[in-house]
């Protein structure tokens, strides 16, 4: 594995190509999506008050997409490197083009979870795990694209924490993702609060499957279980809201404000608040793993996972309270 200083240095040119195309992409698309009828309604449930274009995410797909075939030509990462970074962000196109589809039109729950298992399986042959392995693996990669998609829900957030988030894969042995690094920031440009386009489902769903991906190529448990790690500020707000929804006898897929992200929001946090919190915390991880290894990094997952517990019951508007909104 190349050094960070290294690293950095040689792909910061297709990285910043790839923010200049995303965000050019970005601005084109915030008129065309509108248009053509893709937008969001502020309804009860909204975190934003005037109709705005979603199906932005296509501006960070594709440029991503363009230029890692410059990393490859310019011999900025090995053979395999591209190939394992292509198959990662080839699979997940057509869960992306249903979650393109469900912002236009709304797709059933089934058709979505059958795209998502496909695309979760798909993951898993490239990865080359074993067969028991495989099967074990296809239902928390469908959780993790869930859980990114769940989440997706205020300015910035989402699209923050995951281009830290594959940083740190870029940086731990797959360089390929510095342009969909790149991508992202350039698209944040246009999705920071107040937020002129919205990635949609084709954005977030095709971000958790890329990082389920990611997770799946990592050569160790252990390795593995850092990148999880370094995502707990969104991980955790997801997983933790599922079950209680569950107790709650609430249906999982239908819209809600109960995420603790979407609570501090009502409590008057603004946008810009609430997603430079996330992704702070993510940030924090990330150089808990890149400079003290997995010991620093369990210890300070574990903070901020208590420090979510105490933002939810000191800071945040009440679950129960929210359940009733």
């Amino acid at each position: 594995m190349q050094a960070p200083a290294q690293l950095f240095s040689s792909m910061w040119l297709p990285t910043l190509l790839a923010f200049l195309l995303a965000a050019l992409l970005g601005w084109m698309l915030s008129g065309q999506l509108r248009r053509l009828g893709l937008l969001d309604q502020p309804n009860a449930r909204s975190a934003h008050k005037h109709s705005t274009p979603r199906g932005g995410g296509l501006a960070f797909i594709a440029a991503a997409l363009l230029v890692l075939p410059l990393v490859d030509a310019a011999g900025l990462a090995t053979a395999s490197s591209i190939q394992v970074g292509l198959g990662v962000l080839l699979i997940p196109i057509p869960l992306a083009l249903v979650g393109l589809l469900d912002d236009r039109l709304g797709m059933p729950v089934g058709m979505r979870l059958i795209v998502q298992l496909l695309t979760a399986a798909g993951l898993v042959v490239v990865a080359g795990l074993p067969l028991p392995l495989a099967l074990v693996a296809l239902l928390p990669g469908v959780a993790v694209i869930n859980a990114i998609n769940f989440m997706d829900g205020l300015d910035g957030l989402v699209a923050g924490c995951m281009a830290v988030l594959f940083s740190v894969a870029a940086i731990t042995g797959m360089p390929a993702l510095w342009p969909l690094v790149g991508a992202l920031l350039g698209f944040l440009l246009w999705n920071w609060s107040p937020a002129k386009v919205f990635m949609g489902d084709v954005g977030s769903t095709f971000l958790g499957a890329v990082f389920a991906g990611v997770v799946l190529q990592q050569v160790s448990f252990q390795s593995a279980l850092g990148l999880l790690l370094v995502g707990t500020p969104l991980l955790a707000d997801a997983c933790l809201c599922v079950p209680r929804r569950l107790l709650a006898g609430q249906r999982v897929f239908q819209a809600h404000r109960l995420h603790l992200f979407q609570r501090l929001h009502q409590a008057g946090w603004s946008h810009t608040r609430v997603s430079s919190l996330f992704i702070a915390g993510t940030a924090v991880l990330a150089l808990a793993l890149l400079w003290g290894g997995l010991p620093w990094l369990i210890t300070l997952a574990a903070f901020e996972l208590f420090l979510g517990i105490w933002l939810d019951q000191r800071v945040a508007v009440p679950f129960a309270l929210a359940s009733r909104s």
